[in-house]
């Protein structure tokens, strides 16, 4: 599964069946997916925090939401461009590890923030330490692995999105309800700190841990070309001959992550507001949704992609996203109808597991339709247009129905019934149009890579 050989510019891995080279491609996306995790423990946490928040920082659901989404979203996103482009020429994994070692430590520092600006900066930090990752690991997982097993590894990488937030609510619920006996904490040099505070700190210095481990990896090797970066004029130029597949791909992925961002994090003030429940009970029933029903979602989207492509279906991968979608809206509206709370659980979860499956399909896709030599800049573009909309955007929205269109916080569940609703529509109708000029974009790569 790994090709150790130089990789020419369309190429894919060769098939291989030496065990060796099967345990490092299994070593290889453990460790990117432990990355991703931490990454997203560190990201999600704040969703479990919104009440203590709010109440020390005297903000509203609004500010908040600018919190969990554009103060990240921005510099995440625009950080993402130049990134892509060096993981297409330099050391993939020195880019990540240098990624890992700055989103912990602005991790942190928002736990030392004293004030609703100095969060919002540090919040800018770790968008910017996280904007490193995706690029380069997906284009590091391409290099490395078959292309009929693409999807399903980008997937288990993916995973990493629902293992890190599920941990966040579960771990996390457990240290803010112990927090919650304390009005505030006393550390050493750092003196009085409120206890949402201390939670910053505590998940995001063992990230470092993470760095180290960065360097066990191997740089699939790449011809003497393919260590100059490509002329940005050919990138342009690709991007004009394959415009129509490249933008409704990404804003059909960005119109799915408004409802994912917006349901991951409203849906815990949601629990909170309208079902009474604590920030302990939320941070471990939700969590066990989001870990078992989103990672199984984006894993069950992998594997039924690769065996619809191995079947010959070549748009397979966009078109079980758009499926999921359509069939998807119909849980995500009713769960915030419901009153039962047993019943909304079991309704969210069969939700979560359908809305993520374009999680792990979307950048699986984005690799499948550009040249070898410009998927980080591409998966780039994806994420600074997934990212920018869906993670800055989707809270914001939310938040935004909540307080000038519903008028009270008990509303937030129509909020998101209204917010899902319109994105998961959105998103299957330009997924499902995309379709003929996808299997177009296909044809024409492997036509060009033959010559």
């Amino acid at each position: 599964m790994i090709n150790d050989t130089p990789n020419q510019l369309d190429s894919s891995p060769t098939e291989t069946k030496s065990p060796r080279r099967n345990i490092y491609a299994a070593y290889l996306i453990f460790i990117l997916l432990l990355a991703y995790t931490f990454s997203f423990i560190d990201r999600q946490i704040l969703s479990l925090l919104v009440e203590p928040m709010k109440r020390d920082l005297d903000i509203s659901d609004t500010q908040m939401s600018l919190l969990q989404g554009l103060s990240f979203a921005l510099f995440y996103t625009l950080m993402g461009l130049p990134l892509g482009r060096l993981a297409d020429s330099k050391s993939r994994r020195g880019i990540i590890g240098w990624s890992i070692f700055i989103w912990s430590l602005m991790t942190a520092a928002c736990g030392l923030a004293k004030s609703y600006w100095a969060l919002f900066f540090a919040r800018m930090g770790v968008g910017v330490g996280e904007a490193g990752l995706s690029p380069a690991a997906y284009s590091l997982i391409a290099d490395s692995i078959e292309k009929k097993h693409l999807a399903k590894a980008i997937g288990i990488y993916t995973m990493g999105i629902y293992l890190g937030g599920g941990m966040a609510l579960i771990v996390g619920g457990m240290v803010i309800q112990w927090a919650d006996t304390f009005s505030s904490i006393s550390l050493p040099i750092i003196g009085e700190i409120y206890a949402w505070q201390a939670v910053f700190i505590a998940v995001g210095l063992p990230g470092l841990l993470l760095v180290p481990l960065m360097f066990t990896l191997k740089e699939p090797k790449r011809t003497q070309a393919q260590t100059k970066a490509v002329p940005v004029s050919e990138v342009v130029n690709y991007f004009k001959q394959n415009k129509k597949t490249i933008l409704m791909h990404n804003f059909g992925a960005a119109l799915a992550s408004v409802a994912g961002y917006g349901a991951l994090a409203w849906v815990p003030s949601y629990l909170i507001r309208v079902h009474d429940m604590t920030s302990g009970d939320v941070g471990l029933a939700f969590g066990l949704i989001v870990l078992f029903c989103g990672a199984g979602g984006v894993i069950v989207g992998g594997v039924l992609a690769d065996k619809r492509f191995k079947a010959g279906q070549t748009d397979a991968k966009m078109r079980v996203a758009m499926w999921a979608m359509i069939i998807g809206i119909i849980p995500t509206v009713i769960y915030p109808l419901l009153t039962d709370l047993y019943l909304v659980l079991v309704v969210l979860a069969i939700s979560t597991f359908f809305a993520n499956f374009m999680m792990g399909l979307g950048p699986a896709a984005i690799q499948e339709v550009v040249p070898s030599n410009m998927r980080g800049q591409f998966s780039a573009l994806y994420l600074f247009i997934v990212n920018l909309i869906g993670l800055g955007l989707g809270p914001t929205l939310v938040a935004l129905s909540t307080d000038y269109i519903f008028g009270s916080p008990e509303m937030v569940g129509y909020s998101l019934l209204l917010v899902s609703f319109v994105a998961m529509a959105g998103s299957a109708i330009l997924l499902g149009r995309c379709l003929p000029n996808y299997r177009a974009t296909i044809i024409a790569l492997e036509k060009s890579s033959a010559k």
